[in-house]
């Protein structure tokens, strides 16, 4: 099963987590969930996975610039609902590898979970 990073090509934090695993010799597959949207059993399946408090980006400017009454009483039908509809408001990026997800990029996470060797030379 290849790895797939999802997100959106032109944000920060892909460009870092992408150098990274390219870096780190990590063959992987791109979803631009921008371009090509993201479906709604896999947007379900990582909120059971990771739960939807952790997939919405909520410092995002999409989130921010919602009116209040999308913002008020947020659960999760009413979280997946508005990241299906904006999948920037997806936190970035989300990595499945191997039986694992990871959510956001941090360096020293990706180096414990991923576990990859670094190339030399």
């Amino acid at each position: 099963m290849p790895s797939i990073i999802y997100g959106i090509k032109n944000c920060d934090n892909m460009k870092k987590a992408r150098a990274w695993l390219d870096t780190h010799g990590v063959a992987y597959e791109f979803h631009d969930y921008k371009a090509a949207g993201v479906e709604k059993d896999k947007l379900k399946q990582w909120s059971d996975e990771v739960g939807w408090e952790t997939l919405l980006n909520r410092a995002g400017t999409t989130f921010k610039k919602l009116p209040d009454a999308d913002k008020d009483g947020l659960n999760e039908k009413k979280a997946l609902a508005l990241m299906l509809a904006q999948p920037s408001m997806i936190k970035r990026p989300v990595l499945e590898i191997g039986s694992k997800l990871l959510v956001g990029f941090k360096p020293d996470i990706y180096a414990k979970e991923v576990g990859a060797k670094s190339r030399k030379g």
